[in-house]
């Protein structure tokens, strides 16, 4: 049976995250036999936002697809690409009218992949139910789709981890974004779904979530209004390997961290 190794890279935010992404991806993808690269962008464009500039530059470095969540709306630039990149996702449980779109169909070697983007509502923006529409987007690709990878913006591990056993054995994969932090929950659940409930970040690693650690800092002890910058300092890549059969179960996984 024919299996595929997929790179699912952690939020990339700001320059530093661009920029060691580029140094680094393509030594990644050797090193690791990588067929596929997902990463989430929302952050990607000056901490809190993606542009269609930067999302050429992370597609040209070697990204396959791009994913998101509540910030991919910071800068309005977005709204140029958003509707016309196939590879460009927003969280698929914004209301229907929204721009864009929340899953994308690709082929590698004959091998049909399906990548959705869903938010959590936990802590999050009001969205509908991320379970109730992963089932919608089951519906419409299980057929044609040989494996299915879920990046899931969400605040809280529970409803990362509720949301992994409830596609367990439909979704190949189901790796968490948004809080920046990588967890050391990687595991194959009961029916062969590879799940972490937070991949981590791409950008300065001495900071705090990727911004300026003076600020933020500033920002707790004040409680007042202060203005986050993406820092620069220690940059690194934190992501996770899948290694997906052809049938759609991961055969094993495990977190990268290059700096």
């Amino acid at each position: 049976m024919r299996e595929i190794k997929v790179l699912a890279i952690g939020d990339i935010v700001g320059k530093a995250g661009r920029k060691i992404l580029a140094n680094k991806l393509n030594t990644i993808i050797e090193r690791e036999k990588i067929d596929f690269v997902i990463a989430n962008g929302e952050n990607a464009a000056g901490g809190l936002s993606l542009t269609p500039d930067v999302a050429r530059e992370i597609f040209s470095v070697g990204v396959n697809v791009i994913t998101s969540g509540n910030h991919i709306w910071g800068s309005a630039e977005i709204m140029q690409i958003i509707d016309t990149e196939p590879n460009l996702l927003r969280p698929a449980n914004y209301p229907p009218d929204t721009p864009g779109r929340g899953f994308t169909m690709s082929n590698f070697k004959g091998i049909n992949l399906c990548i959705i983007n869903l938010m959590g509502r936990v802590l999050m923006n009001p969205l509908d139910c991320p379970f109730r529409k992963f089932d919608e987007i089951y519906k419409e690709v299980k057929d044609r789709a040989n494996i299915i990878i879920v990046d899931f913006h969400g605040e809280t591990t529970s409803e990362k981890q509720a949301f992994a056993w409830y596609v367990d054995g439909r979704a190949s994969a189901v790796f968490g974004t948004h809080t920046h932090v990588q967890t050391a929950d990687e595991r194959i659940l009961h029916n062969g779904t590879g799940y972490i409930s937070d991949i981590g970040m791409t950008g300065a690693m001495d900071s705090v979530i990727g911004m300026n650690k003076e600020r933020s800092v500033k920002f707790f002890l004040s409680q007042t209004r202060v203005k986050f910058e993406p820092a620069t300092e220690n940059p690194g890549i934190n992501g996770i390997v899948f290694k997906i059969a052809e049938n759609g179960k991961t055969l094993s996984l495990y977190r990268i961290n290059e700096n």
